[in-house]
């Protein structure tokens, strides 16, 4: 074994099922990488290397059963607030230590698929900091430089991936701890949506929004890790044409780093080249909800969770003096507060979503900067909060995230971006991703390893509904963005079968077309066949007032697609424009 072994998910399996590698190679491997990672502050606790050797000889012997184990021999590592049996549970705080006397659900779900654990990974105390150097571990080294701090929360996990330590790594994010050692490690890092894998054995933070984060080289392997951990819900696929929000000039906000404004740039620019379409956003309601999370009363939900543990605590406890100062200022705030606060939210959440109606995602840079370990004992808690300022919102709001590797600094340092999408988009996010990743070649994490082939990308049969239209839904008229602004997509344009009778109605502006279906003395009608996502229908068929309805729309090559009909007694006095054959002819009739 050499450092030119890639440790990345699908290449492991790949291997394994050729037959020219076994599991116990690989844990050696792995061992002698942390060996000669020396001190660098990664691990809080490891599994015993003799342990690791007995479980690589138990998997080599099931090497027949591959086909049923997904991660067969895959090595990973684990945030020291997620339970693993058999180690302690810390959180980063010495004191607080306990024994699990079961893995959280997250981690038997994937150990139950073939993967093994191969330690606890260092995390700011508590999953309090965006980070990385809040442990009395020390600060994990940033691959990159370890004079840039590595991000947290999730530091050590981070790093793990990053250095090609292990395969994949869990963490966890409330306000962005499972992004920004992403951004800050060159890796990708899954923020999932809310509640979608399981919280069962993790250490809580803010309880109402944590969740359990995937770190790894490709979103081929997050997307395996996925599969695994959780039953993502089917959803719609982000098309060849798409759009995406980005920030105003005057909402981008990088505090000072050229570098990173440009990069960002950037990376709007790749977007554009791969099919995007940017739009503006207003961010003021994402910032101002980022701004509760430490700012309003959700900090008490950090007291709540270990507040009690902090009181009772002495001074050999080992906690964090700035996590204490953080966590208990708690306290300050009333049950008056929280439900202000609540009121304030969903207005905030309200105002956001409508900014990303009609758009596939967000685009927005996981981190505005990137600071040195010297900054943070400086000011630990502003350049903390800088951090969370493109993180903070999305938990508050339900949605999935995917932060993605673009690019570095002219100092070497890495930079991200973070694609922040509807709820349960997770798949939709990873399966962009895999292609941004493809579009945009740069080393994963800072490996060797290579991007798993393209048959191992997530892929999603996108499920649409096809709609004809045949009057001011057209293209260029008035209606069509009710259809854009929800996904639609124009498939063709053509004619109908010569069977139906064309009317203009009563009400506007300036008048709405009708078309009716008869046994004879029909026309061909011009229509245009748009494609919307299946989630998106019933959205726009609230927009669709009486007398017309969906129904079977009999096309020129006898096809049938859904289209606008009218109901036949709304034609009783109205003008008969079948000869014209089509809208956009009659309106022209309108303006001579």
């Amino acid at each position: 074994m050499t450092a030119l072994l890639d440790l990345g998910v699908h290449a492991l399996h790949s291997a394994y099922a050729a037959g020219t590698l076994d599991v116990s190679q690989v844990i050696e491997e792995v061992l002698k990488r942390i060996a000669a990672a020396g001190g660098d502050r990664v691990w809080i606790t490891r599994t015993p290397d003799e342990q690791l050797r007995a479980a690589a000889v138990r998997l080599d012997a099931r090497r027949g059963e591959i086909d049923r184990l997904p991660l067969y021999g895959v090595p990973f590592a684990v945030k020291d607030n997620i339970d693993v049996a058999g180690l302690p549970t810390t959180a980063a705080c010495p004191g607080f230590s306990y024994q699990p006397q079961q893995s959280a659900e997250v981690v038997r779900r994937l150990v139950e698929a073939g993967a093994i654990v191969v330690g606890k990974t260092n995390l700011d105390q508590f999953a309090t900091g965006l980070v990385g150097v809040r442990s009395p571990y020390g600060v994990p080294k940033n691959p990159f430089d370890p004079a840039f701090v590595p991000g947290g929360s999730s530091s050590g996990s981070g790093v793990a991936v990053a250095a090609g330590l292990v395969s994949f790594a869990l963490g966890t994010d409330t306000a962005g701890s499972g992004r920004v050692p992403a951004g800050f490690n060159n890796i990708v890092g899954l923020k999932p949506t809310p509640g979608l894998l399981s919280t069962e054995g993790v250490v809580p933070a803010c309880k109402s929004l944590d969740c359990v984060s995937v770190f790894a080289l490709s979103c081929a392997d997050a997307d395996a890790v996925l599969k695994i951990a959780a039953e993502p819900q089917a959803t719609t696929a982000i098309g060849e044409a798409f759009r995406f929000g980005m920030l105003r000039h005057a909402d981008a906000e990088f505090f000072g780093d050229d570098a990173y404004a440009a990069l960002y740039l950037q990376a709007v620019g790749r977007l554009k080249a791969l099919g995007g379409t940017p739009v503006e956003i207003d961010y003021a309601p994402f910032r101002d909800a980022a701004g509760l999370l430490y700012g309003g009363p959700w900090v008490a939900e950090r007291t709540a969770a270990v507040g009690a543990f902090m009181e009772a605590a002495d001074d050999t406890a080992g906690i964090w003096p700035v996590t204490r100062d953080i966590v208990m200022s708690g306290q300050e705030y009333s049950a008056v507060d929280a439900f202000e606060g609540q009121y304030e939210l969903a207005e905030l959440k309200a105002s956001a979503l409508a900014e990303m109606a009609g758009l596939d995602f967000l685009a927005l840079p996981t981190t505005p900067t990137i600071y040195r370990v010297a900054d943070l004992e400086r000011e630990p808690v502003l350049f903390n909060s800088h951090l969370g300022h493109y993180t903070n919102f999305v938990n508050f709001f339900g949605l999935a995230a995917l932060a993605l590797p673009a690019g570095f600094r002219p100092d070497g340092m890495p930079f991200g971006i973070t694609l922040v999408g509807a709820g349960h988009h997770d798949r939709a996010l990873l399966a962009f991703g895999a292609r941004w990743q493809r579009e945009v070649p740069l080393p994963l994490g800072k490996t060797t390893s290579q991007l798993p082939a393209a048959i191992h990308d997530p892929v999603l049969t996108e499920d649409r509904v096809s709609i004809a239209v045949v009057g001011a839904h057209m293209s260029g008229l008035p209606l069509n963005g009710q259809l854009t602004e929800l996904g639609g997509r124009l498939e063709s344009a053509g004619k109908t079968a010569p069977v139906y009778r064309f009317y203009a109605l009563p009400g506007g502006p300036p008048r709405r077309p009708g078309m009716v279906r008869v046994a004879e003395g029909g026309g061909a009608i011009e229509l245009e066949v748009w494609s919307l996502p299946a989630a998106a229908v019933g959205s726009f068929l609230r927009k669709i007032p009486a007398p017309l309805g969906l129904g079977t729309v009999t096309l020129a090559d006898g096809s049938g697609v859904p289209g606008f009909l009218c109901e036949n007694h709304a034609t009783q006095g109205a003008e008969d424009i079948t000869s014209l054959g089509g809208w956009r002819a009659y309106l022209k009739t309108l303006s001579v």
